[in-house]
């Protein structure tokens, strides 16, 4: 009997906000802000810089302090209103204080479409989709053509279970910018939980405008593993190992292949990449796990045993190994 563990495949949040990498962090700016320390657009600047490689403690920092400032300057007032709103540490006072901001900044400038999704946004979180919907409708009025609105809409759509309205939404986001490769990550999610294969072709696309991003090369590799396209999908995983030496997800699915899904299994290649994972990561719970399970098919129990309580140290609820353990005791 084959124990194991199989990861499930990514999911992808989608913001408002366009949260393509940035390689570099904002070096140049740290130079100017200590020459001009009270700088607001530098510091909105840099902020904005931060946010992108989601350092949203040091992002809220340049936010607050640039909203202190100057709290009339609607830039400082909208900057800081969107980390309040978007940082991952936030709390419902974070949320209602960040509506109270955009509510002030509409008030004076109406027809800011940025602020109108970025009030929208925080209806979604506080649940009152109905009001969401509404200012979404009114940036959508300003211009049809507004890329993050038919972008929250969709993720509007998700979270009330509406599927296929989702996926219209998203659809009109690429539409209407064919390089945001975020939309064809949640359309290929949606297509390939429905078990769908074309969510292979969102995935191709997003792969194309983002060649050297490891998350969406790992996307389209475990969709090809999903579809049996084995041998696709591990080019794929080495290519990001090429990319990104400790993504420990990639090792883990080179070393399952190794161990299940090739026509012989190769236990000693299968140890490697799981070990390499484990390296890499070292608390991750299924890799310890499928490394016990490979020890115990090659007949070495110490190890095997070695290994099942590793991942019960890291989760004693992991039932998996704590099974195997009482099995061969």
């Amino acid at each position: 009997m084959k124990y194991l563990f199989f990861i499930l495949p990514i999911l992808f949040f989608i913001s408002c906000n366009d949260t393509k990498s940035i390689s570099s962090e904002p070096k140049n700016l740290d130079s100017l802000l200590v020459k001009y320390p009270d700088s607001i657009p530098l510091l909105i600047k840099r902020g904005e810089k931060l946010m992108k490689i989601f350092r949203f403690d040091n992002a809220f920092a340049d936010a607050a302090k640039a909203y202190r400032l100057d709290s009339t300057f609607l830039p400082a007032r909208f900057f800081y209103a969107e980390v309040l709103n978007n940082r991952p540490n936030r709390t419902v006072l974070d949320v209602a204080i960040a509506q109270r901001h955009f509510t002030v900044i509409l008030k004076k400038e109406p027809k800011n479409e940025k602020a109108l999704i970025s009030l929208a946004s925080t209806y979604s979180q506080q649940q009152d989709f109905d009001k969401s919907f509404q200012y979404i409708n009114l940036a959508l009025k300003i211009n049809a053509r507004y890329r993050d609105a038919y972008v929250l809409k969709g993720t509007n759509y998700l979270r009330l279970n509406k599927v296929e309205l989702a996926k219209s939404s998203y659809e009109t986001a690429v539409q209407q910018d064919p390089k945001f490769f975020e939309a064809y990550l949640m359309l290929g999610s949606l297509y390939q939980s429905e078990k769908n294969p074309i969510c292979l072709e969102y995935y191709i696309t997003a792969a194309k405008l983002e060649p050297r991003n490891a998350d969406v090369l790992y996307a389209l590799a475990f969709a090809n593993q999903q579809f049996n396209k084995v041998n696709e999908a591990k080019k794929l995983y080495r290519k990001m190992i090429q990319i990104d030496t400790t993504y420990s997800e990639a090792l883990f699915q080179l070393g399952y292949i190794k161990q299940w899904l090739e026509k012989e299994d190769d236990l000693d290649s299968a140890i490697y990449f799981y070990s390499s994972s484990i390296q890499s990561s070292p608390k991750y719970v299924e890799a310890w796990h499928n490394l016990g399970v490979c020890y115990l098919n090659k007949g070495d129990k110490p190890n095997a045993m070695l290994s099942f309580r590793k991942a019960l140290s890291f989760n004693p609820d992991f039932t998996l190994s704590r099974e195997l353990i009482e099995k061969c005791q």
